[in-house]
């Protein structure tokens, strides 16, 4: 399983997720605590917006431990949001194209999960793209798959929705097929404006997810696993939708049907000094 950290809030230096912390993100590249692999060095990418709409994306099939390039971005660019991903492959070869995240348009993704009975689901997934999604497929991933489904299924409308809408679509997809049913998503995107996150499992076994304050002014932070022993980091429960905005962090109930569950699920407050957001005990 792979690993990733996202961040939305006053611009920091990207080094503060992917180089800086105790476990940061090239840390968790070769000893992964909360994962089954303990190594993801398959491969890396970082996606961040400054003063263009579209997202700027530097990826490599390197492990991201021995990348000095890598550490010396990390160390110069500053963003206000940011994606950063470490992989460890479950199908697809290890080349730049399936690295994440993933980009089209203003539109960035990463993903940690699996489709199961991928190779016998990947042409009916594909047959349901637009021409110009399907042209934008580069990379062989489902993880790449799933995201140009999202934005078929109307991801600059309805993110939330549109995820849960492909994911469905997936589910009943294998249903139809005679195929096990078998989807497991802990993702993060963004339009540049909000970041989302997904965490959801056919088999409640989605890979984990947790959300903490960073930085100044109410910025949030969601990850993989903790990059550190701080007792701000709360786990997201699975079968649930994150979106880091303007007024902090909103957690929703998410699943696969028709729509998301739309209701507000039960909050508590943040650790002092996180702002207006608020999450899952």
């Amino acid at each position: 399983m792979c690993r990733w950290a996202a961040y939305r809030g006053e611009p920091l230096y990207l080094e503060e997720l992917v180089t800086s912390p105790a476990h940061s993100l090239i840390e968790q590249s070769h000893c992964a605590t909360r994962a089954k692999t303990a190594t993801n060095g398959d491969g890396f990418g970082i996606a961040w917006y400054g003063d263009r709409p579209e997202p700027g994306r530097y990826r490599d099939i390197l492990p991201a431990w021995s990348d000095c390039n890598l550490r010396s971005i990390a160390r110069q660019i500053r963003s206000p949001l940011f994606l950063a991903h470490v992989r460890a492959a479950t199908g697809g070869g290890t080349r730049r194209d399936n690295c994440h995240p993933f980009v089209f348009g203003r539109w960035s993704f990463m993903h940690n999960g699996q489709v199961g009975d991928f190779e016998h689901l990947r042409r009916p997934m594909e047959n349901m793209l637009d021409d110009e999604f399907y042209a934008a497929r580069t990379g062989t991933t489902d993880s790449e798959l799933l995201f140009l489904l999202a934005l078929q299924f109307g991801l600059d409308r309805d993110p939330v929705g549109a995820c849960a809408e492909a994911l469905g679509f997936v589910e009943r997809l294998a249903v139809h097929l005679g195929r096990p049913v078998l989807v497991r998503f802990t993702a993060a995107f963004s339009n540049g404006h909000d970041l989302y996150a997904v965490r959801y499992a056919s088999d409640r076994k989605a890979p984990t997810l947790y959300a903490a304050p960073m930085g100044p002014d109410g910025g949030y932070c969601l990850v993989s696993e903790p990059l550190n022993d701080d007792n701000a980091w709360a786990e997201i429960p699975d079968g649930s939708a994150v979106i880091v905005g303007e007024n902090g962090v909103d957690v929703r109930l998410f699943g696969t049907a028709d729509a998301p569950i739309r209701e507000h699920v039960p909050l508590t407050s943040l650790p002092a000094g996180a702002g207006k957001g608020a999450l899952l005990a």
